[in-house]
């Protein structure tokens, strides 16, 4: 699926090339995220702060007022966990730090434009690149060692399918500043596994702050 998603991004930037009217840009900010759905214990979970940067391609259907946009964006998203205390099975666990999931998205957004203010929608295609997971436990008062791989997805889905949405403006010269809610129409825990145990039916939940730059289009 990686080979898919990169393929996709490949085929994009020639048919880019061979198009005078669309116009290449840059976009990066930060993210918050968390996890919405069914969780076991959602006060264990807070929103963390990261970032995502990447490339734009916009193409013109009519004129400025309504465009296809395809963006390929690197995207850290996660949570941070709340050091709250929870009992299991008569002990007390207590978890401090964050998980970080670390992806490679695709959105494809119909984006409309009305002066300065734009409005965007679309699907998102997300494939996990891998995992950094910086959560100490701690059981009955004592920091526990683990044996589990940081880098491991196992038990994660590797592909997600979402959607994307947003607004913001852009000025002229193409610098964009805007804000983005990005949902996932699936979980991403396959299995009930080690850390991942109270994550099941969790989904992705990210906002993001985004500034752009899109190139002169060279018409």
């Amino acid at each position: 699926m990686k080979k898919l998603i990169l393929s996709l991004a490949i085929a994009l930037v020639s048919f880019t090339a061979a198009q005078a009217q669309a116009s290449l840009g840059v976009r990066g900010g930060a993210n918050i995220s968390n996890l919405s759905g069914d969780l076991r214990d959602e006060d264990l979970f807070e929103n963390k702060v990261d970032f995502h940067a990447g490339l734009i391609l916009n193409f013109p259907i009519v004129d400025e007022f309504f465009s296809i946009q395809p963006e390929l964006l690197y995207s850290r998203k996660g949570f941070k966990n709340s050091d709250e205390e929870f009992t299991l099975l008569n002990q007390t666990y207590r978890r401090e730090g964050k998980v970080n999931y670390n992806y490679l998205d695709l959105p494809i957004l119909a984006r409309i434009k009305a002066g300065p203010l734009y409005f965007e929608a679309g699907p998102q295609a997300s494939y996990l690149l891998n995992v950094n997971n910086e959560t100490k436990e701690y059981i009955n008062g004592s920091l526990q060692n683990t044996n589990r791989d940081e880098k491991s997805k196992e038990g994660l889905s590797e592909f997600e399918v979402g959607y994307a949405a947003g607004i913001g403006f852009e000025s002229r010269n193409g610098i964009s500043l805007g804000v983005r809610y990005n949902g996932s129409f699936s979980d991403f825990v396959d299995e009930d596994v080690n850390f991942e145990g109270d994550l099941t039916n969790a989904r992705h939940s990210v906002f993001m702050v985004t500034l752009g730059l899109r190139f002169p289009s060279g018409r």
